[in-house]
């Protein structure tokens, strides 16, 4: 399958699942809440932000006032749409949305001070690959912040049961592309691809964990 048909694809299956996503709740919202403002900490009202598979918008419309310009991207227009009306009843003027895949050209010359990628490298296929299109858009001295699932942690029964079911959720099209990484292999991968790890942590802290880094880009 080419890299567009695997994007094509991608696309769709958000698209298809945007009205219920948006409608779902945030499973730990303590832990959501403490990495938005770990978030927060790090940047300075002259950045300008972008944020990778940005979803519903929601937390680009929390981040964007506490900078000069933020930028959401996903590769669904259906997850756009909802962005979009976030941040018109929020009145988030220095917020805006566009359809792009991490790794087209989209964005090809522009960086940033930040990055944000929340719920999205345990998405990315190649992602050796795509981390390094990541640091191309990173700021000499930026930082990439980041939340990703690491389906590749624990031996329980629960975290096996949830590595098995989701190739069968695929075959039916119930779930994306989804790589089983674990907590060191994201973090090696990140140093590979030119970044140091600033903070890092699980929140949830649970099986699987969600990885929350801050890396700067060296």
């Amino acid at each position: 399958m080419t890299a567009q048909m695997t994007n094509q694809k991608t696309a769709k299956f958000w698209d298809n699942v945007a009205d219920g996503y948006v409608k779902s709740k945030i499973g730990d919202m303590a832990a959501y809440e403490y990495t938005l403002e770990r978030s927060a900490s790090y940047m300075k009202a002259t950045d300008e932000v972008l944020e990778l598979g940005c979803g519903t918008g929601m937390t680009a419309v929390r981040l964007a006032p506490h900078v000069a310009r933020f930028t959401g991207s996903d590769v669904s227009e259906g997850m756009l749409k909802h962005c979009r009306a976030r941040a018109e009843e929020a009145g988030a003027e220095n917020l805006t949305f566009t359809q792009a895949m991490v790794g087209d050209q989209t964005f090809k010359g522009q960086q940033f001070d930040v990055v944000m990628a929340h719920s999205l490298l345990h998405l990315l296929p190649d992602l050796e690959q795509r981390l390094t299109d990541i640091r191309d858009l990173v700021k000499p001295g930026g930082l990439l912040i980041s939340k990703t699932v690491c389906l590749g942690e624990g031996r329980s029964l629960k975290a096996r049961g949830i590595r098995m079911l989701i190739p069968m959720m695929q075959m039916v099209g119930k779930a994306p592309y989804v790589n089983s990484i674990s907590v060191s292999e994201l973090e090696g991968l990140l140093t590979w691809a030119g970044f140091k790890i600033v903070e890092s942590g699980n929140f949830p802290n649970k099986v699987p964990p969600a990885r929350y880094l801050v890396a700067r880009k060296i």
